[in-house]
């Protein structure tokens, strides 16, 4: 998958109104996540990725791989996005849903699996839930049907 198809399909997905804000929302969330999964992991993710798309997710990386896997769950998670996307929480919820369904198909194998597998419990359905339907209700987040 090229870039302009990822930030497109992050567009159309999440009824964006511009390609900047699908751009900012890839960011806020392959940022957040870039944080979250250990550095090697983030690596080989992205690897797979659309060249800008990848550096997201080494654009948090410590020097050395130390700080890397920080351990925080669903809420922390949706307010690192929301505030680098400048969004709301229930948005920015959304908006990871949809960045991630499509990082999934932009990727080959099993590395999507593997990333949800050093996921938290409730940070794995991020993952898997794509863009459509509820998520299951875990801690004061709740779940999100969409815009």
């Amino acid at each position: 998958m090229r870039h302009d198809e990822f930030i497109g399909q992050v567009q159309a997905r999440a009824h964006l109104g511009g390609r900047d804000k699908a751009e900012r929302a890839s960011r806020a969330t392959l940022e957040t996540l870039g944080e979250r999964v250990p550095e090697g992991l983030a690596d080989k993710l992205a690897a797979q990725l659309p060249h800008e798309i990848g550096e997201n997710l080494r654009r948090t990386e410590v020097f050395g791989g130390l700080g890397t896997g920080e351990h925080f769950g669903r809420q922390e998670f949706v307010q690192r996005v929301a505030a680098r996307a400048g969004v709301d929480e229930p948005r920015a919820l959304y908006l990871a849903r949809v960045v991630l369904e499509v990082t999934g198909e932009a990727t080959q194998g099993g590395i999507m699996n593997k990333v949800r597998d050093s996921l938290s419990g409730d940070l794995r359905d991020l993952v898997t839930a794509g863009s459509h339907g509820a998520m299951s209700h875990h801690g004061a987040m709740g779940s999100h049907a969409g815009p």
